[in-house]
């Protein structure tokens, strides 16, 4: 423990501190990763000047950092102690300077530093507390620990930005004033409460999206939560129909059996927020024929988006439909949308395995990392050249993308791409089931932890054994499940049941598992789920089972 940790009350009220330190760096790769980050900084010598964006050498990954908002950050170096102790493999990197801070301070924390604070450092600069830091992947790459940067914020322990009020120069020595407290109530500590912990809190949730003083990024998120709140509200006072309509409005042949649809609704949200999709999500669609039918997003909104459907040789009539009937100006419905795949903010490297018309579910979601300037590469596999889709997308993805091309004698190596993955990494699949199956094979034989990896089917094996099932908050009703049917589609004979993907992606479909065996199928449920769960469109029960809706 170095002098200036000693003996630090982190609880005790901030008034006055001294900078110890004052940092800055430059853009470098992170170790095991291709992303670029500024994270690691230097001592600055004598007197620099801070300007609205900071200090004037100090580089920013753009994306995420720097700006008005985030000009300076600051983090306590009492906290280094502590961290040394908990992670002793990490210990040399645990010194001041090591979060990617440019103000190293002793008794400032996140515990009696306010939201909107207003500080003096030296004869000249002003600053304003704006935001606490939101950690990200980065620090787990910097530190080399794998979900280090979530410990963070449950430990508070994570730093804080301040924007700049009034430009001046500053030294290391120089004193630091509290001036102004519009805020005694937010802490970067309590905000990160309602942040990160407690997510749920309607009420807090609309006063923290109303504090101007708080930066942009985080009041957008706590406003993202207040409109996704009467979203549900209004949806459960039956304000939104269930069903909507939507028409053709575009149409493209991508490949020769995969067509692009664009499909905008008659009747849009008028809140943009309310209508935002996150990638990956799917699209519940209703057609002429009767039949419903789940497609993965390729990109868009609740009010217009685009789907890619491949032409099923095995088809029942949904893909039929869609390439023969849904031709320019043609209607069908759309019901509920998923909320999108999961975005796995630990991870230093994103993996994606796809095959055929399995782009769909990761085309957009590929974009946004690539446009966040993450580390990701997709591995795709295609019949022939003439297979891809999408094409002009994946090109300006540049070699973030490797095809293989059947027709060439490429094959997609699964096990070669789980070996060859850097140190944390995610995986995504999807494809068709011999895909699927190799991959979950493959990842189980290979120990790669649930956790770190994704499965997004885009079909589904339902058939089985016949079995039962006593539906027990229904009055013990007791239903049969032949072998050609799913549960889901029995119970919908019977009861209201909530779904979407129908192929065991997205969960929406889970049950209760009160009693029997169930041979479990789809990849929306943890191991640990599936003792008390089921997803009633692809699993089967054994013999009869009871469960619950």
């Amino acid at each position: 423990m170095t002098p200036q940790e000693a003996q630090v009350d982190l609880w005790a009220p901030f008034t006055t501190d001294v900078l110890l330190e004052v940092r800055s760096g430059q853009m470098k790769q992170l170790p095991g990763s291709t992303t670029l980050s500024a994270i690691e900084k230097s001592v600055i010598d004598g007197s620099v000047h801070v300007g609205p964006d900071g200090i004037g050498d100090d580089e920013h990954d753009l994306v995420f950092h720097g700006g008005p908002d985030k000009s300076i950050l600051g983090f306590c170096s009492s906290h280094y102690a502590k961290l040394r102790e908990e992670y002793p493999a990490a210990a040399d990197k645990f010194q001041p300077g090591g979060h990617g801070e440019n103000f190293v301070t002793k008794y400032m924390n996140e515990r009696n530093v306010c939201i909107g604070d207003i500080i003096a450092v030296g004869d000249e600069l002003v600053l304003q507390v704006s935001l606490p830091r939101q950690p990200c992947f980065k620090l787990n790459q910097h530190f080399q620990l794998k979900n280090f940067a979530s410990v963070t914020w449950k430990t508070s322990r994570t730093g804080w930005y301040y924007r700049t009020i009034t430009p001046g120069s500053v030294k290391a020595g120089d004193s630091i004033r509290l001036v102004e407290r519009k805020h005694p109530k937010w802490t970067v500590e309590r905000v990160q409460e309602y942040l990160h912990r407690n997510t749920a809190d309607a009420a807090m949730n609309e006063e923290l999206a109303e504090i101007e003083a708080l930066g942009a990024e985080s009041r957008k998120e706590f406003g993202r939560r207040v409109a996704k709140q009467k979203a549900k509200e209004r949806k459960a006072r039956e304000l939104l129909p269930k069903w909507r309509d939507f028409r053709v409005v575009e149409r493209k042949q991508q490949t020769p059996r995969i067509v692009s649809f664009v499909l905008e609704a008659l009747e849009p949200l008028i809140d943009t927020r309310e209508a935002k999709l996150e990638p990956g999500a799917h699209a519940k669609l209703r057609l002429g024929n009767g039949l419903v039918r789940a497609y993965s997003i390729v990109d868009g909104n609740r009010n217009r988006f685009q789907l890619g459907i491949a032409l099923d040789e095995k088809s029942r009539g949904g893909s039929k439909y869609m390439h023969q009937i849904a031709q320019l100006g043609h209607t069908v419905q759309v019901g509920a949308m998923t909320e999108g795949i999961p975005r796995a903010r630990a991870a230093g490297n994103h993996i994606f395995v796809a095959a055929g018309i399995g782009i769909t579910a990761f085309l957009a979601h590929i974009e946004a990392l690539a446009e966040l300037k993450w580390s990701v590469v997709l591995h795709y596999a295609v019949r022939s050249a003439e297979e891809v889709a999408f094409r002009e997308r994946l090109e300006k993805l540049g070699d973030r993308v490797v095809i293989y091309d059947k027709s060439l004698g490429q094959r997609l190596d699964i096990p070669g791409v789980i070996s060859g993955m850097k140190w944390n990494s995610h995986l995504y699949f999807c494809g068709p089931k011999r895909l699927m199956d190799e991959a979950a094979r493959e990842t189980k034989a290979r120990r790669v932890p649930e956790t770190e990896v994704h499965f997004e089917a885009f079909e589904a094996d339902i058939s089985g054994d016949p079995f039962e099932a006593v539906v027990a908050n229904r009055e013990n009703k007791l239903l049969k499940i032949g072998e050609e049917e799913s549960l889901l589609e029995v119970l919908q004979k019977h009861f209201e049941v909530d779904y979407s993907c129908s192929v065991g992606n997205c969960g929406t479909c889970k049950i209760g598992l009160k009693e029997g065996r169930v041979e479990h199928r789809g990849t929306a449920l943890t191991e640990a789920e599936k003792t008390t769960s089921m997803l009633s469109c692809v699993s089967r029960g054994v013999g009869r089972i009871t469960v619950e809706i």
